[in-house]
């Protein structure tokens, strides 16, 4: 499994963890507070002159781990033409890039260990009454870390497919990605069970 901490330093990633993740919660909910497609091309631009003021390493690495928006943006874009409200689709468009651009940007200059730390910070009050947390903290950590690694293997199940056929792959390589994500799944629970479980 892999990190998606950014190894370019930037200033943000000295930023406190928790500072940031709740200077995200604002900026998302401003973004659904704000419906002009003036205001949003301006979110949006605020969001890449972010991912630009580190450097362009930094701006493409931060672009390349946003493709996989692509998929919903353009149904997005069709379902919006369908239905004849290009502004709504251009509105609800630009705020999915801005918001998930701007968490990735987050994840990007922060370390899981600081991220779990706030989670575990925020959950402390449920450990009064009894609840159990290491559930919680584990499970983030192991979403956060999981995504990018089965969107991987999802590219690489796609690129092995179009080496051997000139068909798109689509709805063929659910299957395999299905299995390859239980067989991952179970590999993490052996080793969780070898280290004591929870």
């Amino acid at each position: 499994m892999i990190s998606l901490t950014s190894p370019i330093e930037t200033r943000a990633h000295r930023w406190p963890a928790g500072a940031k993740l709740g200077a995200l919660c604002i900026a998302t909910m401003a973004l659904f507070a704000m419906g002009s497609v003036a205001g949003h091309l301006g979110a949006f631009a605020g969001m890449l002159a972010l991912y630009a003021a580190p450097g362009m390493v930094f701006f493409r690495s931060g672009m390349g781990r946003l493709r996989v928006l692509w998929p919903f943006l353009a149904i997005i874009f069709v379902w919006h033409l369908v239905t004849a409200a290009p502004g709504q689709g251009a509105v609800i468009a630009l705020r999915l890039m801005t918001a998930v651009g701007l968490a990735n940007l987050v994840t990007m200059t922060t370390r899981l260990t600081d991220m779990i730390a706030v989670v575990k910070w925020l959950a402390a009050p449920l450990r009064r009454f009894g609840v159990g947390t290491r559930g919680l903290e584990l499970g983030i950590a192991l979403v956060i870390r999981f995504t990018p690694m089965l969107a991987g293997k999802g590219t690489q199940l796609a690129r092995a497919w179009r080496a051997r056929s000139a068909r798109r792959p689509g709805w063929r390589i659910v299957t395999p990605f299905a299995l390859c994500a239980i067989d991952d799944a179970e590999h993490v629970a052996d080793a969780l069970k070898a280290r004591g479980g929870f």
